[in-house]
């Protein structure tokens, strides 16, 4: 899902203005307080009023989640995964009141929320869990992620990483888009 849109939406309209790009890109891919510290900083407002702007930054994300749409071919790919019998995992950084709200996530074997490990992104704590919690190796397993934290993530707890993002970064494996992505794609990302 294009959920990052969503979330630099709703900080602008806390906000009350546009926020600038490279501001909004700082946020990608943290859990709300870390990205909120920084929205507070840049407009001077007080820290200590980041823990109520997160509630309403939470319950409004949740609302247009709940209308997002999936990223082209990324249902397509998650069919094909579990069609195949391969676990999939959910890793997030956001919590798990505002992801339970999102529909069509229930096909997940495993889903770690931000809130399910005491160290978010781009700490590799929470690929660490799902991978243990899949029961595999990391080696073993492909991070399909859409920011450079995310993607930092999950390569420091060693698994493959193929960042679906508008840009390449960081030397990650490298598609703008999941559209045509399929396993055997995936499967050629792991070490040999």
């Amino acid at each position: 899902m294009d959920s990052e849109s969503v979330w630099d939406d709703v900080y602008c309209e806390l906000a009350g203005r546009a926020l600038p790009p490279e501001l909004l890109s700082r946020t990608d891919g943290l859990d709300v307080r870390s990205a909120l510290r920084i929205v507070h900083a840049e407009l001077g407002w007080p820290m200590t009023a980041a823990s109520s702007s997160a509630d309403w930054v939470e319950r409004r994300v949740a609302e247009l989640l709940a209308d997002a749409r999936w990223l082209p071919g990324a249902a397509e790919l998650l069919a094909e995964l579990r069609s195949a019998g391969v676990p999939t995992a959910l890793v997030t950084a956001t919590r798990r009141r505002v992801v339970s709200s999102i529909p069509g996530l229930g096909g997940f074997a495993v889903m770690v929320c931000g809130d399910d490990v005491p160290e978010g992104k781009p700490h590799p704590g929470p690929y660490r869990s799902a991978v243990r919690q899949l029961g595999v190796a990391a080696d073993r397993c492909v991070a399909v992620e859409d920011t450079v934290i995310g993607a930092a993530s999950a390569a420091g707890a060693g698994c493959a990483v193929l960042l679906a993002a508008e840009e390449p970064a960081g030397g990650y494996a490298w598609r703008a888009s999941l559209a045509g992505v399929d396993a055997a794609y995936l499967r050629g990302l792991l070490p040999r």
